[in-house]
């Protein structure tokens, strides 16, 4: 298959050049489009405002000094050389489950290539430092052999979770909905050597609902979460109350 790779953890990612060099060897032709520069946490968000720059990094392969969105743009309309097959965004450093899909570059990368009519799938690895990324590159492979795509369609994308741990220690696959996790402390405040304050945003290692059946709960347990992701925000079972509500008192 000719397949697209992007990221928001940009270009020199390990995860992303490491899934690109194991996809190849399987017989895979890959072009790579991903941010200059690391762009974690940039959602859906796309570059209006500015300039934007493409370097050219070796054969297929590019920078974008943008969002990863803004990367599917450039990959889809200008860099791509042939037909592309499947986007496939990661593997990104960390777990992107529960509500963290709303505010992933990866996720959102997927979501807008398949907003675009393209099969996705979003990929990522439990953990921020020194993962396994060799777990993840493998099963990814492994799924793709195994004709995953055939379950992809033009309304959702694929979110995959994959536990940090040696290849020997995945349990298996689950396919799974999306979990609840709760973060702390969010803002923190800090003082620079002038004695000025300053804050950042990130809070306390967030505390998560292991309940059967989600993502979170999967991976906790050393299995692959495999959730079908959809932006359909729409909340149906409301819509009779309020226009019940619209009819009744305006």
């Amino acid at each position: 298959m000719n397949i697209l790779l992007t990221n928001d953890d940009g270009i020199n990612a390990p995860g992303l050049n490491l899934l690109a060099d194991e996809l190849t060897r399987r017989g895979h032709q890959i072009t790579i489009v991903a941010p200059h520069e690391e762009r974690s946490a940039s959602s859906h968000s796309i570059t209006i405002r500015k300039p934007l720059r493409v370097y050219k990094q070796g054969e297929r392969r590019f920078s974008v000094t943008g969002t990863p969105v803004d990367c599917i743009f450039f990959a889809t309309e200008m860099l791509a050389e042939k037909p592309i097959d499947l986007v496939i965004s990661g593997i990104n450093s960390g777990q992107n489950m529960a509500e963290d899909v709303l505010y992933s570059g990866t996720v959102a990368a997927a979501m807008e290539a398949m907003l675009l009519g393209y099969q996705a799938i979003a990929i990522s690895i439990r953990n921020y430092r020194d993962q396994k990324f060799p777990t993840a590159a493998w099963w990814l492979g492994e799924l793709l052999e195994k004709d995953i795509c055939a379950l992809l369609t033009s309304r959702y994308i694929l979110n995959i979770n994959v536990p940090d741990v040696e290849l020997s220690a995945v349990r298996g696959i689950k396919t799974t909905r999306l979990g609840h996790r709760e973060y702390q402390n969010i803002i923190s405040t800090e003082t620079d050597e002038q004695g000025e304050t300053f804050y950042t945003i990130g809070g306390d290692v967030p505390e998560w609902e292991l309940v059967p059946g989600t993502d979170l709960h999967a991976v906790h347990n050393n299995y692959i979460s495999i959730t079908p992701v959809c932006p359909e925000f729409t909340h149906t079972p409301a819509m009779r109350n309020i226009e019940e509500w619209v009819n009744n008192e305006v």
